[in-house]
């Protein structure tokens, strides 16, 4: 027995003060077991009884084995029987790398009571009990860290409080305030009542009080924080030269150069963008989140050949391999390169890219006439992953209807509905392809079929209302289902757009053309622009129309909806 309690007054001593140094992120926190042990003296057991020394030493062995359950147990036993420092602060870390919250709760509280002079062991507890919510006492904590001049972490503190209620946030308010009166110039202290201002929806204040503080003393995340909130304030003008100065001081900082390239992105000052994520990516070549983003904004600048290079050495390195295949396809087929393109696609497995891939990929194939590859591909496509079955139809059934092949696209309808006969959106689609074909009493069916499932669907309320307005006499039903459309989403271009044009088929020429301009405010479509150029017209406007016409053909020059319009109206196929 004594042998054994020298093991393991060796092993508890030796891994103590190993984790009190440093304790990797990666690895877990056990220490090997040399088999050359040497007895340790009676002093170095301490007053440890021999069922905490035998539980300890368990512990230990436990975690060489990855038997992390039993060492942590052990140790958060034992922290509570012995409250005794040491012991708490290896359960805290290895509570901590497991992830095991509420026994990282109570081995802080027992560290911190038991070792009132460590800044580490009040810091813990304080972090600690702001992950469970108890602000206040967390505050406590900080206020020891802060009277001992450590560090504290206020901005996690304010961060882990900022999306709580708004009693919580303003009790915290209160205790930071009383804080900074203690202590008016720590950085931290400021951050986190900023973080909060901004989390109250006080965006001005916040700034306010990061700005207080001299341009050289800023931490980065106050300067982070401070950029936010001037976007948020729209005054982006300002956060860049604002990061431009803190890169000058902190060339090598991640956040803030990724920080700054987003927000040149957002300015559209892509080449400049384009030269910050290269430096970002030289800086951290392993970071292939980096490379990736530096492949967006290359396509975003239409840098189509720089894009492809950095999604290549994504698919070599074998990193986010769907997107980036899915975005080399993309952009060979900005290039004309249509086989790399196809090519490309067919690579994205199932999952966030795979419908885009398809669309795109059956896409290129209808544009090159090849619809037969494009059909079979899609239904091989159905065959090989059954659950996007519903949107592969889909997506074969629009491209057909949208080459004119509505013989074609009806028959596959057929076939979709025959086998899913209660997909809503097949129904949808069916509908307007019989409206293509003229027949309104199908269209008229599924879309009732859909309503009557779905009475708050107001895309096939406001089809049907607008068939029965531009295609039938029925004027007075189309404007019930229009007017119910219309409550249900007021701010829809589209039926904003049927309202215009039943309230035209009515003669209500005014109300028509006030709908149908706040409809092509909202959305300048080419088939808004004719609706609206026709009520002009009809009401004597005609330059007004003509104006309107012009700009929608500027736009849309192969509309044939305002060919048709234009022709009618005036004549002649020329304005």
């Amino acid at each position: 027995m004594k042998k054994l309690l020298a093991l393991s007054a060796v092993l508890l001593l030796g891994g103590c003060q190993s984790f009190m140094q440093s304790t990797p992120d990666s690895s877990p926190p056990v220490e090997d077991v040399s088999p050359e042990v040497v007895e340790a003296s009676p002093s170095e057991s301490g007053s440890f009884s021999g069922d905490t020394l035998y539980a300890l030493l368990v512990a230990e062995l436990a975690g060489q084995r990855n038997r992390f359950d039993i060492a942590l147990g052990n140790y958060v036993q034992q922290a509570n029987a012995t409250q005794d420092a040491g012991v708490a602060e290896r359960g805290f870390r290895i509570a901590e790398y497991l992830g095991a919250e509420q026994a990282a709760l109570d081995t802080a509280l027992i560290w911190a009571g038991n070792a009132t002079d460590s800044l580490d062991a009040q810091r813990a507890a304080a972090v600690q009990l702001a992950r469970a919510g108890r602000y206040a006492e967390s505050m406590e904590y900080m206020e020891k860290v802060l009277q001992g001049q450590g560090n504290t972490h206020f901005d996690f503190l304010a961060l882990s409080a900022a999306e709580t209620d708004p009693d919580t946030r303003a009790g915290l308010l209160k205790s930071f305030d009383q804080l900074l009166i203690k202590h008016p110039q720590n950085p931290q202290l400021k951050f986190g009542k900023a973080v909060l201002l901004q989390q109250d929806g006080r965006p001005e204040e916040a700034l306010a009080l990061l700005e207080e503080q001299p341009a050289g003393q800023r931490e980065i995340p106050s300067v982070l924080l401070q950029a936010r909130l001037l976007q948020i304030l729209e005054r982006s003008d300002e956060a860049l030269p604002l990061l431009e100065r803190s890169l000058r001081e902190h060339p090598e900082d991640k956040r803030l150069r990724l920080t700054y390239a987003r927000l040149l992105v957002e300015q559209d000052r892509l080449d400049e963008a384009m030269g910050e994520f290269a430096t970002l990516v030289q800086q951290h070549p392993g970071d292939d989140d980096l490379r990736f983003s530096m492949a967006l904004v290359c396509l975003e600048a239409e840098a189509w050949r720089e894009a492809i290079v950095y999604l290549e050495d994504l698919i070599e390195r074998g990193s986010h391999l769907d997107p980036a295949h899915f975005n080399l396809g993309r952009a060979y087929r900005e290039l004309g390169e249509h086989e790399q393109a196809l090519a490309a696609f067919a690579k994205v497995g199932p999952g966030n890219e795979y419908l885009p891939a398809k669309l795109m990929q059956a896409e290129l194939l209808f544009s090159l006439d090849r619809m037969q590859e494009a059909s079979r591909l899609l239904a091989s496509a159905r065959d090989e992953q059954p659950d996007y079955a519903i949107q592969l139809y889909l997506i074969e059934i629009e491209a057909l209807s949208g080459k004119q092949q509505l013989e074609a696209a009806w028959q596959l309808a057929d076939q979709a509905l025959s086998q899913f006969p209660d997909d809503l959106n097949l129904l949808y689609t069916r509908a307007m392809i019989a409206e293509k074909r003229g027949d309104l009493a199908q269209l008229e069916r599924d879309l009732r079929f859909i309503i009557e499932r779905e009475p708050d669907n107001a895309m096939a309320i406001n089809a049907l209302g607008y068939t029965l307005a531009d295609r039938t006499d029925r004027y007075d039903e189309a404007l019930v289902l229009i007017e119910q459309a219309y409550q249900l989403n007021p701010d829809d271009a589209a039926i904003l757009d049927s309202l215009g044009w039943v309230n035209y088929r009515l003669g209500n020429l005014d109300e028509a053309e006030a709908q149908l301009r706040k409809a092509y405010e909202r959305f300048p479509d080419h088939e808004i622009a004719a609706h609206l150029g026709e009520v002009l017209w009809s009401s004597g406007k005609q330059r007004a129309a003509r104006t309107v016409w012009t700009e929608a053909l500027k736009q849309q020059p192969d509309s044939e909806v305002l060919q048709e319009t234009i022709k009618r109206l005036t004549g002649s196929e020329k304005l």
